[in-house]
């Protein structure tokens, strides 16, 4: 059983191949006003502290992918500054992968700009990288038991998945004892109101999730928030290992 989560983001949303591009509206400003690489990689929900790109390892050589990445900051980041073979900057948003190409179409081939599904997307790629993450991204708006296993399957052995996450729902409610989504408010491209599905779950259910997907050496960090503005919230950091 879904409840809705009061004072969510309202501007996120990741959907299926069928879906209204509910990311249509998001990040269309600072786009216009920032065309740059990002200078840092930041996994806090506030973007404005805590762990860097350094915690993804020494990625030369390596075979990386962002899910749900928007318009590739970040995957645009490692591309320039952390020698990757490759970056797959994979998004099922024809308005974010079209903001990303514009915004970073010439760091192909090493930036790859993929338009897809993202479930769809790893279950095609069998043992194609070496490393996965998602900050604030597919993993929060994608069915865990579809994509989890999907992922552990993209994934190398001894691969590594990373993603950060809301550890509280933005009103300061608590996150979920069990594996069930929020209803949260959202806006078609159009503007018309309308729902998405967002997971926020507790440190327990994600080390179950991930253990039963096919992960070890699970790692679970909180990172708390650096201002107790209305609608900050503490990030959830988590590692995991394929097997």
């Amino acid at each position: 059983m879904r409840r809705a989560a009061v004072g969510d983001a309202a501007e996120l949303a990741c959907p299926d191949g069928n879906s209204t591009d509910l990311w249509h509206h998001y990040g269309r400003t600072r786009a216009e006003e920032d065309r740059v690489v990002p200078r840092t990689f930041r996994w806090v929900w506030s973007q404005d502290g805590g762990p860097g790109a350094e915690v993804l390892g020494d990625l030369t050589g390596k075979v990386v992918g962002d899910l749900g990445a928007g318009a590739a900051r970040h995957a645009a980041h490692l591309v320039t500054r952390h020698a990757p073979a490759r970056v797959d900057a994979v998004d099922s948003s024809p308005a974010q992968c079209a903001m990303a190409n514009d915004l970073f179409g010439h760091l192909t081939p090493r930036l790859r700009i993929v338009r897809s599904d993202v479930v769809k997307h790893v279950q095609a790629a069998p043992g194609a990288y070496d490393v996965l993450y998602s900050v604030f991204g597919a993993v929060d708006f994608t069915d865990p038991y579809e994509l989890l296993p999907a992922v552990a399957s993209a994934l190398r052995p001894g691969g590594r998945l990373l993603f950060s996450t809301l550890a509280h729902y933005l009103g300061g409610a608590p996150a979920e004892l069990d594996v069930v989504p929020a209803d949260i408010p959202a806006r078609t491209s159009d503007g018309e109101v309308t729902t998405m599905r967002r997971w926020v779950l507790q440190e327990h259910v994600w080390r179950e999730l991930l253990d039963a997907s096919g992960f070890a050496q699970v790692g679970v960090d909180v990172l708390p928030s650096a201002t107790r503005a209305p609608r900050s919230a503490d990030t959830l950091f988590v590692t995991a290992v394929r097997q």
